[in-house]
């Protein structure tokens, strides 16, 4: 072991190595705070990275380990554990951003877990040097080798560092005023160099579906029961007398969905209620009730006007899945006032900014042109290498 040339065990060691330091530093430190790597930290951390690789390039002629970490074995070996970590992030339930892992270890939170950092920063070194090689001696059948590898670099590099930058905030916003502060997920206020305010917001319900209950148990005894719709309200207030309560339409603010229904012989109203009417329900025997399900949302829309401090001032609708974008911003229909349901007199949007995502987007790009290339120079010959390209 340890005999030059260095094959695929000695990567292995390697590996194990980072690994064993990662779950020490694990242990005594917690996992990494990728804030801290906030502009212009990033960046600075970046152009470290590429001169430390630069000045291994040079020097290796006189340092064995330098020149090992860019053949294909130590490759391998890095593949390896950052495949197994991957892995196991898949197989563990992540925690979401901004909170503390859910375990003692720290599997629970892979993108703070210090092996699993350490095993990537390896892989970029690996690239880095491997690029700085055959840059040293370019070709033009190097090309879709000099794509792939370096889109893989902008990818892995603009993802993690670039992840400091990213913010995901929720803003709540009503119809009296501009709204331009917003809440992140540890609950710090950020004011935002864009402000929003509610013109209208909208729901646009599931029909209201009948349920039959046990009203003694409180139990559901079908969701299909048998029962003949006469009258459907969509907006109606009820209206009590001694004996009884109906309902009328009623197009105003807190109005209720009502149905006249039949069933077993009874006839009578149905109502989900609202945050201002109770509901309403049809008595069948000593034991059973008909009740009017909480209608369900199939979409809900805000009618927004959006200033900005470069002087727009937009009109627009935000809809669920279809964000609307704003100098460097997208912003999402997050939620509304579940307690006032169709008739909330507010909405919640959330803001996400990722200004590294465009980058990750052309290392991907440069990827896939790298694997279209490789239909034009693969048929020409590959490159003849040494055995352990140890050069």
């Amino acid at each position: 072991m340890w005999k030059k040339p260095w094959q695929l065990k000695e990567g292995i060691i390697i590996g194990c190595g980072l690994v064993a330091t990662g779950l020490l530093l694990q242990l005594t430190g917690g996992p990494i705070n990728w804030d801290l790597f906030a502009w212009p930290a990033n960046i600075i951390t970046a152009g470290v990275l590429l001169i430390v690789a630069f000045a291994a390039h040079l020097m290796r002629k006189k340092v064995y380990l330098f020149r090992y970490l860019s053949t294909t074995q130590a490759a391998i070996a890095a593949l390896l554990f950052a495949v197994g970590l991957t892995i196991l992030m898949g197989l563990t339930r992540q925690v979401p951003s901004g909170h503390a892992p859910a375990d003692t270890i720290g599997l629970t939170k892979m993108l703070g877990f210090w092996p699993f950092i350490l095993v990537y920063l390896w892989i970029t070194i690996i690239l880095l040097l491997t690029l700085l090689r055959r840059l040293a001696h370019p070709s033009w059948r190097d090309i879709p080798f000099l794509l792939n590898h370096l889109g893989l670099l902008i990818v892995i590099i603009c993802g993690t560092l670039g992840s400091a930058d990213m913010q995901r905030l929720s803003m709540t916003v009503g119809k009296e005023y501009p709204e331009w502060r917003a809440v992140n997920e540890r609950g710090e206020v950020k004011e935002l160099p864009i402000a929003v305010q509610l013109e209208q917001f909208q729901i646009d319900e599931y029909p209201a579906k009948v349920l039959l209950a046990n009203h003694v148990t409180g139990r559901i005894v079908s969701a299909q029961p048998k029962v003949k719709i006469i009258k459907t309200l969509e907006k109606a207030a009820p209206v009590s007398s001694k004996d009884s309560t109906w309902y009328v339409a009623w197009p105003s603010h807190g109005a209720v969905t009502a149905l006249y229904v039949e069933a077993s012989g009874k006839r009578g109203w149905l109502s989900g209620g609202s945050y201002l009417f109770p509901t309403q329900m049809l008595t069948i025997n000593d034991s059973l009730s008909l009740a009017m399900a909480e209608r369900e949302p199939k979409a809900f829309v805000s009618t927004v006007h959006i200033y900005t401090k470069t002087g727009k001032n937009i009109r627009t609708k935000i809809e669920v899945n279809k964000p609307f974008e704003v100098d460097g911003w997208k912003i999402y229909q997050l939620d509304y006032d579940h307690s006032k349901g169709r008739w909330s007199d507010v909405s919640v949007l959330e803001f996400v900014t990722d200004p590294w995502l465009p980058a990750v987007y052309t290392g991907i790009g440069m990827m896939l042109l790298g694997a279209i290339c490789l239909f034009f120079y693969a048929p020409r010959g590959q490159r003849k290498e040494g055995k352990n390209d140890l050069g």
